[in-house]
């Protein structure tokens, strides 16, 4: 107990160096700055944390804040009005907190490139007033307290700051963020403690590093797909890589282009809670996959945190009940529209928001089923239907009264009803990541085709293979666009973040 109650006096806060605000007008300088500082505030936190383990006697408590960058503008000139992000749409000051600008740099330098050509003007890196937790100013996989707790007789929360959950919020993404009088407007969706509460639940839930998480991202609710996607990746690195660099699984187990195993010799104990592979290529212009497992809690928890990445697209690969008499085992359905009765996210995004089809990854993801099948025009009709997709919460919804269900299903026109989807796409909808859905039919329970052992292992062996294949190629067509064609003007606000 006498490490829960101290009887030190309030100590003096120590803090690094005060820095001088710097003017850029070059991105690339700017997120240099970014990261110089960034980098000595967290070395200040961890040295004074390592002293203290020697020690065991505080003098004092330690604080260092992450770095932000501001921009100001005094025009209401439009920019090109094509655009879906890049400026701000009043005059005012803007600004965000950075963490991690190493691993953003690309996207830093994109966005902050965006902002000073569309508005002619340079930004500003100075240090916040939002402190650094220590767990952060550690990195991923970093274990704070349990490393120091036999050599410091004082709470650590007493001697450095702790994540703030109160502050950690998703209200700018959501649209509900009002700042203060003379306050500035946020710049970005996500705040740097928010962004660092993911990257660590990331590698938490998916056994991987946040540095090697592509922008282009398939979610999968089946190990065989894994098993598929793991097969060609492993091909791709023996083959030189065909552009991609290095395919990393669970535990980070590393195969670089031109190898046939691993560039280390172990793997994992026990897989993660939604297991992560990459298949990397400069940029992050690859391919992630996840196998989310089933249900919307999965589907919630695992885009909340990638969100935070700005990937330029997700979709969704899984199985699903064909709704129709029409359909036959093992056809695709691609989502135009959502039925959401998962309720993970109605506090977020109530179900009377719509969730629009982005015509971008519509056309991607039929173009690539009639590339693969070989099926085109009126013949696609055989194999795929669009439509609406319902995404429900109850595993075992056929058990329920017939009448209730059913009756909603068929009054939604909905054509298929998976457990991931629509909370898939009601987070692309939320945090402006672009979404798509497609779908395999693998039971019919409205007509009596239940999915049993034999019919299941069957229907993998013949279906996977060239359902993810489709995934594969629908990506790697999305990945060909230019990043401001790609995302849509259709998920922005009223009033919306200039950060992609």
């Amino acid at each position: 107990m006498n490490k829960r109650i101290s009887s030190n006096s309030v100590l003096s806060t120590a803090t690094p160096e005060p820095l001088e605000p710097q003017f850029f007008d070059d991105p690339a300088e700017a997120v240099d700055c970014l990261e110089a500082l960034y980098e000595r505030n967290t070395r200040f936190l961890r040295e004074a944390f390592e002293g203290l383990g020697k020690s065991g006697k505080p003098l004092t408590r330690f604080r260092a804040c992450y770095p932000q960058v501001s921009i100001e503008t005094s025009s209401f000139g439009h920019v090109d009005s094509r655009l879906s992000f890049g400026y701000v749409s009043a005059p005012g000051v803007y600004t965000t907190t950075i963490t991690r600008p190493k691993l953003f740099r690309h996207y830093l330098k994109e966005q902050l490139g965006h902002l000073m050509r569309n508005h002619g003007v340079g930004v500003t890196v100075s240090e916040s007033s939002t402190p650094i937790p220590l767990h952060f100013a550690f990195g991923e996989g970093a274990h704070v307290e349990a490393s120091a707790a036999e050599s410091i007789d004082i709470p650590l929360r007493d001697l450095f700051d702790a994540p703030d959950l109160t502050t950690t919020d998703d209200e700018i993404a959501n649209g509900s963020y009002e700042p203060g009088p003379g306050e500035p407007s946020p710049l970005a969706p996500f705040t740097a403690q928010r962004i660092d509460y993911s990257l660590a639940r990331l590698s938490h839930y998916t056994a991987t590093s946040a540095a090697h998480f592509q922008n282009f991202v398939l979610f999968t609710n089946y190990q065989f797909y894994v098993d598929e996607f793991c097969a060609w990746a492993r091909q791709q690195m023996a083959e030189g890589g065909n552009g991609y660099t290095a395919f990393v699984e669970p535990g980070n187990i590393a195969t670089p282009a031109g190898a046939d195993k691993p560039d280390a010799d172990y793997s994992l104990a026990r897989l993660p809670q939604m297991p992560a592979y990459h298949l990397k290529k400069k940029g992050h212009g690859g391919i992630t996959l996840v196998n989310i497992g089933v249900g919307p809690s999965n589907a919630k928890t695992i885009t909340d945190h990638i969100a935070v990445l700005r990937p330029h697209v997700w979709l969704m690969l899984g199985h699903c009940a064909g709704l129709r008499n029409s359909q036959r085992l093992g056809d695709y359905v691609l989502a135009h529209a959502y039925m959401r009765e998962d309720h993970v996210l109605d506090d977020d995004l109530p179900v009377w928001i719509p969730l629009p089809a982005l015509a971008e990854v519509q056309v991607a993801l039929q173009d690539a089923v009639a590339e693969v099948t070989g099926y085109n025009g009126y013949d696609l009709k055989r194999i795929m239907r669009t439509g609406t997709v319902a995404t429900i919460d109850n595993r075992n919804w056929e058990l329920r009264d017939q009448r209730g269900p059913v009756k909603r299903l068929s009054q939604a026109r909905a054509i298929a009803l998976d457990m991931e989807s629509a909370t898939i796409a009601a987070n692309g909808f939320r945090f402006r990541v672009p979404y798509g859905t497609l779908l395999c039919v693998s039971d019919k329970p409205l007509h009596g085709e239940l999915k049993l052992p034999g019919m299941a292992s069957a229907f993998y062996r013949t279906q996977v293979s060239q359902h993810l294949k489709i995934g594969i190629l629908a990506l790697q067509k999305l990945a060909a666009m230019p990043p401001e064609k790609l995302h849509s003007r259709k998920l922005r606000s009223f009033y919306e973040t200039s950060f992609q």
